[in-house]
């Protein structure tokens, strides 16, 4: 089964550049041949090529005209009875009976005929000399199928013209220079993204982000990148660009971490980091296939963005940290920190509303139950856990 349709894609491949052949070069000869005998009143549309008759007839009668070649090969030009009315009712005007292709006049015919020798005149300019040793076989013809198309009445019908295939001669297109090779483009530039890696980091540092912080990402190495083009994704084997290694103190970096004060701040999440769009040549992308180590210092002078879940935190300049890159702020975006501080005002808002909520409550509870002063500053002072009664079930 699978030899059979290895050989039905291959048929099919030729097919596809057969027709693109046809299409081009005998469809326009078609249609002249029409304007010419008829007037410009039929449009011509090839529908497609085959090797097989059978799938292209269908029940309604043809008219057919053979016409000879040589002693071994004809072309054959078949019009469906549609197609043969829409052209008498064009040349001769419409009969007043229902049209049948069996009862055709001399007249009719000879209209057909003359126009099918017409179109094979023309069409002969494709055909060349056949070889004297050839032997005919019943499969070394092609079926081109046309739409007849009525252009005012808009109706239509088929005809089908039936070419020796072996007899053709395609025009064979020499290239006048040399043909392209692949490093003939290597200087040509296409648009790429290329990920630095990532991190966690907590909520509370995203907030307090600020420039010329530096964000060291724990994900990453100097020798290699993530490099995206479309929907594809490589890892790249990459040369570091030493000018971009720094001094850096972890632990005065731990320092100016930003200080928890809620369990929210304190959650950690992946920010990631990737080159804004950067253009490199095909050549290096072509290096970058083949898995070689490739130098693209023209890239680090390009923005890094930070983000978390596809939002963009700030911008930075690419710099190395040990073995790991790290992106040293130059912009934060304005966005984060405003989400941020309105998030933490309504925050306070509401907490100031519960909070107004309670000294009322509290204020009303006093006024209905009074209590000695004495007694109140006791109770700030010592906390008694005798007040409350344990069961043994609770210890």
């Amino acid at each position: 089964m699978s030899k059979l349709n290895s050989v039905n894609v291959k048929d099919y491949t030729e097919l596809y550049s057969q027709y693109d052949w046809f299409s081009r070069n005998c469809l326009p000869v078609v249609q002249q041949v029409s304007d010419e005998f008829f007037l410009p009143c039929f449009q011509f549309i090839l529908l497609g090529i085959s090797k097989n008759i059978n799938t292209l007839l269908d029940k309604d009668p043809y008219f057919v005209t053979k016409v000879r070649i040589d002693k071994q090969h004809d072309m054959f030009f078949r019009l469906s009875e549609n197609t043969v009315n829409i052209i008498l009712d064009r040349t001769l005007g419409k009969s007043n009976g229902k049209f049948n292709l069996n009862k055709l006049t001399d007249l009719e015919a000879k209209i057909i005929t003359a126009f099918n020798d017409f179109m094979y005149n023309s069409l002969a300019q494709f055909l060349s000399p056949a070889p004297p040793t050839l032997k005919r076989t019943n499969f070394d013809v092609i079926h081109l199928t046309f739409l007849l198309k009525d252009i005012d009445k808009g109706v239509s019908g088929k005809f089908i013209v039936t070419l020796p295939e072996v007899l053709l001669n395609p025009d064979n297109i020499e290239a006048s220079t040399e043909k392209f090779k692949d490093m003939d483009f290597a200087s040509s530039l296409v648009d790429v993204g290329l990920k630095v890696g990532t991190t966690k980091i907590k909520l509370i540092d995203i907030k307090n982000i600020d420039i010329d912080d530096i964000v060291v990402f724990d994900n990453s190495d100097t020798h290699h990148m993530v490099l995206k083009f479309n929907d594809l994704e490589k890892d790249i084997n990459l040369n570091p660009n030493l000018g971009l290694v720094i001094p850096f103190d972890n632990n005065e970096g731990d320092s100016e971490m930003g200080e928890n004060t809620n369990l929210w701040d304190s959650i950690e999440v992946e920010m990631n980091a990737q080159f804004d769009t950067v253009k490199i040549s095909l050549g290096e992308l072509k290096r970058i296939e083949e898995g070689l180590v490739v130098d693209l210092t023209s890239i680090y002078n390009n923005s890094v963005t930070l983000s978390v879940e596809d939002k963009p935190i700030a911008r930075g300049e690419l710099v190395i940290v040990n073995d790991r890159y790290g992106v040293k702020i130059s912009e934060v975006i304005a966005d984060t920190q405003t989400s941020a501080t309105t998030e933490d005002s309504d925050f306070e808002g509401d907490n100031q509303d519960f909070q107004d909520d309670n000294e009322q409550s509290e204020e009303q509870y006093q006024e209905e139950n009074p209590v000695d002063s004495n007694e109140t500053q006791n109770e700030e002072e010592e906390f008694d856990y005798s007040d409350f009664e344990l069961e043994d079930e609770d210890i």
